[in-house]
């Protein structure tokens, strides 16, 4: 089984391999990929060195899966090839997700639509992913209708040089002019919270408030629902947190819906008020759980509930996702 991290430089890209290493899949040969200033250097898998190669080169190797954090464009010009050549390439940019012939996957929600037949499949939205993994059992049993999401994202997911730039801006604050700030986004994120996630698109909504819009509903297979989203970056490492408020056709227990969520795979209940439990990125930074609670009737209108959710962004809303979907190829012999 030869398995290609392409992008094992990045961010994304190196939690792929320390999730790789720690679920232990069955690789016989890893072929790190990366851009042409990288190859020829060693990165470390299993206490073994590897060299980094160049796209072409691990063409010519034809790895049984691809595993991408590279950006769209690379994904665009390069999944195909991949493909050609037999590999199946799990893509982690936003490249394919909406595409109606490429599959959208959360394993734990809809794997089972895969078959041998796809060549490229997209890894979902960091926040999409988080919130679908609550949604979907709970639709499943009361039917979702319209969706309220406000996300508070860490700087990790916009890239080590967002990290960067919040490290610099502590670190001037408490030295000031002890260095050079080299600015990603277009304010300080320092003491700051910014609600511009990605560029702005259609109707004034940001690329990542789109992504939550339609992402979810291609997941779960229905159109029906509605979602609207504000995206907001705060001044947190690592760790998406997002208020949510779900609208249900059904009206529901609120037992029953914290018995379905501490049921649910992947999902970890932390709902205790009276001792103050409740999700924190803080707490779920380095976990490849969805965490979810603050779970209370929307006292405005019936059917209604509010919750919280937090996940590691560079995990299970990327990383560990990524890994799962090859695992499930793996399993059922789709590669």
């Amino acid at each position: 089984m030869k398995i290609a991290v392409v992008g094992a430089t990045g961010m994304v890209g190196q939690v792929m391999l320390k999730v790789l290493e720690e679920r232990n899949l069955p690789i016989t040969e890893l072929i790190p990929v990366a851009s042409e200033k990288s190859v020829g250097k060693k990165i470390t898998f299993k206490s073994k060195q590897y060299d980094i190669v160049s796209m072409e080169t691990a063409i010519s190797m034809k790895p049984e899966i691809a595993i991408f954090s590279a950006g769209g464009s690379t994904s665009l010009e390069y999944a195909p090839k991949f493909a050609e050549v037999g590999c199946t390439v799990i893509d982690n940019s936003s490249a394919w997700r909406m595409d109606p012939t490429k599959k959208l996957v959360v394993p734990e929600i809809n794997a089972h639509v895969l078959t041998k037949e796809d060549k490229i499949i997209a890894n979902p939205n960091c926040s999409t992913i988080q919130m679908v993994m609550v949604l979907n059992p709970l639709h499943l049993k009361y039917k979702v209708k319209r969706v309220i999401v406000s996300t508070y994202q860490s700087v990790s997911g916009t890239g080590k040089a967002a990290v960067d730039q919040l490290n610099a801006e502590i670190a001037n604050a408490v030295n000031p002019g002890s260095v050079e700030v080299n600015a990603v986004y277009p304010y300080q994120i320092f003491k700051n919270a910014l609600p511009q996630c990605d560029v702005f698109d259609a109707d004034d909504y940001t690329k990542e408030e789109l992504k939550l819009i339609k992402e979810p509903k291609k997941i779960m297979g229905d159109d029906s629902i509605k979602i609207t989203a504000t995206a907001v970056r705060i001044p947190v490492q690592g760790g998406h947190s997002e208020s949510v408020n779900i609208e249900f056709e059904n009206d529901f227990d609120l037992e029953e819906v914290k018995n379905i969520l501490a049921n649910t795979s992947g999902v970890v209940l932390q709902d205790d008020v009276e001792n103050k439990v409740y999700p924190m990125c803080f707490y779920s930074e380095g976990k490849d759980e969805v965490f979810v609670g603050r779970i209370r009737r929307d006292l405005s209108q019936p059917n209604t509930l509010n919750c919280w959710i937090v996940a590691d962004n560079l995990r299970k809303g990327a990383a560990t996702n990524a890994v799962q979907i090859a695992e499930y190829l793996i399993a059922n012999q789709l590669v």
